[in-house]
């Protein structure tokens, strides 16, 4: 998958793995956090305590993945695997924004496990990742990837993992460009635009894997890969994930968009030329 040769820059991920961050009770205590699956990989952090919820939390960084420092260390570790994908995904987003004479400002991946402290508040895993726009990193706890299976019925691998990151990154670009911020509170349904947001976000995603090869860092993507791609993406799908929480499906209610719509996006941006091939924000979606 990696190039073996190509040089990683660990610095671009955090690991808050060992500094604990268990849910701790505050005030009238954060034990009703509700799994609120519908968020998963989005930026509505409804389930997000307010700054100063964890009494518990250690606020220190953590030391960056300093054994992960080729593309044959990716291949063979799992962290950095993660360090890999990051790397290559920002390569791609520098580049597009350098073509547009515009500035790509890095965002850092922090891993995380049960819970941690982000610009946005207080989260536990329970969130599953998610970007903020308020310290501009992507926080993701990696045992997503087996409820991602277990649960919702997932295909699992590698380019899941990616996808995932890549569409997180998808949210720093929007907030970059000033998507994020013209979504309001037009929050919930099925045109809405934050669903349109993440549609876009999932687009990216694919436009990353369709230009993977090209920043160095991926020897090539396969129709294999990409179908873990596109499973996970699947298993996000607003209406499949009421179906296997609520039993029924409510288009009024969705914030990212159906299993068909993010797989279809997916494949707009692998299939597409550039950035201008995911304007989710025109026209029917």
């Amino acid at each position: 998958m990696f190039r073996r040769g190509a040089k990683l820059d660990p610095t671009q991920v955090r690991d808050r793995r060992k500094m604990g961050g268990g849910i701790a009770v505050a005030g009238g205590g954060i034990g009703i956090l509700v799994l609120v699956v519908s968020a998963l990989l989005g930026v509505d952090l409804t389930a997000v305590v307010p700054e100063g919820g964890s009494s518990a939390f250690n606020a220190n960084q953590g030391d960056v993945l300093e054994a992960c420092e080729t593309g044959a260390d990716a291949n063979q570790n799992e962290d950095c695997r993660v360090v890999g994908f990051v790397n290559s995904i920002q390569a791609y987003w520098q580049g597009e924004f350098a073509a547009a004479e515009a500035q790509y400002r890095p965002a850092t991946t922090v891993l995380f496990a049960g819970g941690t402290q982000s610009g946005c508040g207080f989260a536990s895993s329970q969130v599953g990742p998610f970007y903020c726009p308020a310290d501009e990193q992507v926080y993701i706890d990696l045992e997503f990837f087996d409820e991602l299976a277990a649960r919702f019925g997932a295909e699992g691998g590698p380019f899941a993992q990616a996808y995932v990151l890549a569409h997180e990154y998808g949210h720093h670009v929007q907030n970059l460009t000033g998507v994020l911020a013209s979504i309001g509170n037009d929050r919930e349904g099925p045109e809405s635009r934050a669903v349109r947001a993440e549609l876009q976000a999932d687009c990216y995603a694919g436009l990353w894997a369709g230009n993977a090869v090209r920043t160095g860092f991926i020897v090539e993507v396969t129709d294999e890969e990409i179908g873990q791609a596109l499973s996970a993406a699947a298993a996000v799908g607003d209406d499949r994930i009421q179906e296997q929480t609520q039993g029924s499906i409510n288009p009024d209610t969705w914030s990212h968009g159906s299993s068909e719509q993010r797989q279809r996006w997916f494949l707009a941006g692998y299939r597409g030329d550039g950035p201008d091939a995911c304007d989710t924000f025109s026209g029917e979606i």
